[in-house]
């Protein structure tokens, strides 16, 4: 049952004696609560930059400070607006907050049992072979077996098909990866005249590369048995080429729009899974299952927006090349059609290229997010234990570019350590500009949401956070969340007499699987004579939201935000409704 948010939002003074009528009266104009919509300013083009440092034994450290370390872009030296280290364990923690029944005090939730994280495990069924499927599959369900009480797994593929959210349930899971199978090949090798790979067709289309064309046109005349005709007047290879020429460009051109829409399925399944992750209160981990997928130059700005959002969640990427200990094969697929063997370099050459192309992008994403990459070998199980459990520690470190052309051009990033001696770093590779200017409401209505699905503690301004429950049956009850807020450290703006400022307060439950059951926001505007701010809201304010739920164990989350000083604090916790 999902519970239904009430549109309530009691604002009360808790300070000091009573107020009479005239008294509530008067502070009514002065403080008012409604639903709107964000409009806090904030730092635009602010680009977040992963980076895990490792000592000799490969074990992530996390003792360096800001000054250890230095970003270029595009070679040129850039000052770290922001930093911060982030301890995985961290993200895992859960308070019990304060919680009454009935006016009396109600048992406290256990946070031992309650989920601290959530993997996402997502099976690149389209680019999948069957026995790399099977193995990977195989060593999935060993691992899962040592699911701990506090975990949640979750199955998704690429191709949409045979998915499971999260749970703790080894039986479905179990049942989920048996049933997986690959799903892509639409077009299966041998079935096309020439067989042209996604990664030739992107060089004969896209940048028009003349000996890949040469190559494709070669294997037409194999495949399709066009006669080569010598003498006067049969023009010889070059007719043949000719009369090849358009069948390796149809060829290119179908295997292009088929790879395309491969890769665009498995980067949108990426951010659908970073979008439901971001509402798991928890350590959040993706663990991408593939063989590699090559990108073409147009779907790179894809990739690096996964990473944004990945970020942005607090989601780490890492990644398994199911392939194991992978030798590209000369000749390639046994099933392929003929081709000529004056191309055979050529063909095993692009293979090559196009293998370590797509085990890049798999790189590419687990750096870019701090996560890890495992390849060429073949202990898979241990693979999926080792990704399961992102790094200890990963620093965060935020630039605001200089001059920044809004021109979508690639930017290549390098981050450095004064002092590497024994240490090695692993970092985001680069970013994208945008092509036009950041709305600043926007992205601060972005960061609000962001920081409701984290579980980071801020306490820029002083929050209290209790609970209480009312049972009206065994089936249902009525939750408050209670939100107490200090207002002697916010930062008023003087304006005719008043002291101003807007508070944005965002109150969440979660169920015991990290899914948001409901969410309310709340905008208080606070127009306080110097009297009331030093005499009657002295102590703070209090924002109650109530929800209608059924009994069981739940998260709670509480953002809040001011618009003049710009402070944040938040807090979560647990609670147990018998």
């Amino acid at each position: 049952m999902r519970a239904r948010v009430l549109t309530l939002a009691v604002l009360s003074l808790f300070a000091g004696s009573r107020s009479n009528h005239a008294q509530t009266a008067a502070n009514s104009s002065e403080i008012s609560s409604h639903d709107a919509t964000t409009t806090f300013s904030t730092r635009v083009n602010l680009v977040m930059v992963p980076v895990v440092v490792r000592d000799r034994q490969g074990h992530a450290i996390g003792n360096l400070r800001q000054e250890d370390f230095q970003l270029f872009d595009k070679g040129k030296p850039q000052t770290i607006s922001k930093f911060s280290v982030e301890k995985s364990t961290d993200r895992a923690k859960a308070l019990v907050i304060s919680s009454t029944e009935n006016g009396s005090a109600a048992p406290a939730g256990n946070p031992a049992t309650m989920p601290s994280r959530f993997v996402a495990y997502i099976f690149d069924d389209v680019h999948l072979e069957f026995g790399d499927l099977a193995q990977a599959r195989d060593a999935a369900v060993k691992h899962l077996e040592e699911l701990q009480p506090t975990d949640r797994a979750a199955i998704y593929t690429t191709s949409g098909q045979n998915m499971l959210d999260f749970t703790d349930d080894l039986a479905k899971i179990r049942e989920t990866l048996m049933r997986m199978q690959p799903r892509g090949k639409a077009m299966p090798a041998g079935t096309d005249c020439p067989d042209v790979t996604y990664y030739m067709a992107d060089l004969i289309q896209n940048k028009n590369d003349r000996q890949a064309l040469a190559v494709a046109e070669q294997d037409a005349i194999i495949c399709a048995d066009i006669m080569v005709t010598q003498g006067p007047g049969g023009g010889g290879q070059d007719a043949a080429m000719r009369q090849a020429e358009p069948l390796a460009r149809s060829a290119a051109s179908r295997v292009l729009s088929l790879g395309e829409n491969d890769s665009k399925l498995a980067l949108s399944v990426l951010k659908d899974v970073i979008r439901r992750m971001s509402a798991a209160p928890g350590q959040r981990s993706i663990v991408l299952v593939s063989p590699g997928f090559y990108l073409t130059n147009d779907y790179r700005p894809d990739e690096i927006d996964v990473m944004d959002r990945a970020i942005r969640a607090n989601v780490t990427i890492s990644t398994l090349d199911a392939r194991g200990l992978y030798v590209s094969m000369p000749g390639g697929d046994i099933s392929a059609p003929p081709s000529n063997a004056a191309t055979a370099v050529e063909r095993d050459l692009y293979r090559r290229q196009s293998d370590l192309a797509g085990a890049d992008t798999l790189g590419e994403l687990a750096d870019g997010t701090g996560g890890t990459f495992f390849h060429n070998n073949n202990d898979l199980k241990l693979g999926f234990q080792l990704l399961a459990a992102p790094p200890e520690f990963v620093y965060l470190l935020g630039f605001s570019p200089q001059n920044l052309k809004l021109d979508g051009s690639f930017h290549a990033l390098k981050v450095t350590l004064k002092s590497s001696a024994g240490l090695t770093s692993q970092a985001r590779r680069g970013y994208y500009a945008p092509k036009h200017a950041i709305d600043p409401a926007e992205q601060a209505k972005e960061e609000i949401r962001e920081a409701v699905f984290s579980r980071e503690e801020m306490s820029d301004i002083p929050l209290d956070v209790e609970t209480q429950f009312f049972k009206s049956s065994d089936v249902s009850a009525r939750l408050a969340v209670v939100a107490k807020v200090d207002v002697r450290r916010l930062h008023f703006q003087k304006a005719d007499g008043r002291n101003n400022d807007t508070l944005m307060v965002v109150s969440g439950v979660f169920d015991r699987n990290g899914n948001l059951i409901n969410a309310i926001e709340k905008r208080v505007e606070m127009r306080l004579r110097d009297e009331t701010l030093e005499k009657r809201v002295g102590s703070g304010i209090a924002l109650k939201t109530n929800f209608d739920v059924t009994p069981g164990s739940y998260v709670i989350r509480v953002v809040i935000r001011d618009q003049e000083g710009q402070l944040m604090a938040a807090r979560n916790g647990v609670i147990e409704i018998p």
